[in-house]
């Protein structure tokens, strides 16, 4: 696996104004995080914990007022790493409280044109997304086949129709659909979930993109067909070497397709590594809320002593309202007496506990006394 960078996330904001409680919904709050060539890296966490607006802030897919807001990810090219949102600061007045962000201005209008020309000619050719909801992220009016050859079209350099829609015979091929020729001429409602799905995989990879991003793609299809998606993206990864962001709340399908893991929780990271030293439940050490997590999912020794899920006690961040101190700390049951002042009164940092290995909790940190 190469060293190379294609991804690095650096200090990352994405807010959102919620007009009926007057207050920001911190979405995204100081996230970071590196994706390596030919690495998968696995976001895991609770629905609300920020994954989905992490991804499609990297797409430029965030909207609205305030939407992103801060930050720095950087996309590594040949040319160099390219900074997706180079001079968006410009458009966002920031004031913060105790390093906190408190206040937004931000000019939208200008913000989100900056943000397009800055995606022109990346998103869609060079950074591609697996949506969850295949259906509703294509077209519903047009063939499987012509989105697929509009997008070889415009993403790469082919420009005889024909060859793009040959192009797109052999992507249905390589996903695994069955006759192609038949399927490249029904419409996204004409299809079942996994075929849907599979068209839109070979939609996204049909430009062949640099980094492919997926999120929850084994979601709302039932069992048998996720296990031949997550099959089917297994024997993509290995046959092209992709470099993917893989978000799922299904902890068995990160680890068999992740080499790292993301823990995210309350809109930031709380553990990031190797997908064996974090979703390994007997290894350590390993963040309270990491453990929390696998302790809540059913597996082959639970299910054979008939043993009884620890559910994970309490409810899930209000990011509207998020704690000075460390975020999961009202759900947590490994803190002690000499660190609950910190846990109450300060965030920790995400600091290496081993090599490549970080966990965002006192339990690993000596406290800051001054």
């Amino acid at each position: 696996m190469d060293n190379q960078r294609i991804l690095t996330i650096e200090n990352l904001h994405a807010y959102f104004y919620a007009r009926s409680k007057q207050a920001f919904i911190r979405s995204v709050d100081n996230v970071s995080f590196e994706i390596h060539q030919g690495q998968t890296l696995g976001m895991v966490g609770e629905s609300g914990s920020g994954k989905s607006v992490t991804a499609l802030s990297v797409m430029g897919l965030v909207q609205g007022s305030p939407g992103v807001i801060s930050g720095a990810i950087r996309f590594h090219t040949p040319d160099g790493p390219l900074n997706l949102l180079h001079g968006i600061d410009r458009h966002v007045q920031l004031k913060r409280h105790n390093g906190r962000i408190m206040t937004v201005i931000k000019a939208a209008r200008p913000w989100e044109k900056r943000l397009q020309r800055r995606m022109k000619g990346i998103r869609g050719s060079q950074l591609a997304m697996i949506f969850q909801d295949p259906r509703s992220a294509m077209n519903p009016f047009s063939t499987i086949g012509r989105q697929i050859t509009e997008t070889i079209l415009r993403n790469t350099a082919i420009s005889s129709r024909k060859e793009a829609r040959d192009k797109t015979l052999a992507w249905l091929e390589q996903v695994r659909i069955d006759a192609p020729k038949i399927r490249y001429h029904n419409n996204p409602h004409g299809l079942s979930g996994g075929m849907c799905q599979r068209a839109m995989i070979a939609m996204a990879l049909a430009a062949e993109p640099t980094l492919l991003i997926a999120d929850e793609p084994t979601t709302g299809l039932d069992a048998t067909i996720q296990s031949r998606i997550v099959a089917l993206m297994g024997q993509i990864k290995s046959r092209l070497g992709l470099t993917t962001l893989l978000i799922s709340h299904d902890i068995d399908v990160i680890r068999q397709l992740s080499d790292r893991v993301a823990v995210m929780y309350g809109g930031t990271v709380l553990e990031n590594g190797p997908v064996d030293a974090v979703l390994d439940p007997a290894a350590a050490p390993k963040h309270p809320y990491t453990a929390a997590l696998l302790a809540s999912v059913p597996d082959r020794r639970l299910i054979k002593k008939k043993g009884v899920l620890k559910a994970i006690k309490g409810d899930v961040l209000d990011t509207i309202n998020t704690p000075k101190g460390c975020r999961f700390y009202p759900r947590c049951r490994q803190y002690h007496g000499k660190i609950v002042a910190a846990c109450v009164n300060q965030e920790p940092p995400l600091s290496p506990v081993a090599q490549g290995h970080a966990v965002r909790c006192w339990l690993f940190e000596p406290i800051n006394s001054g």
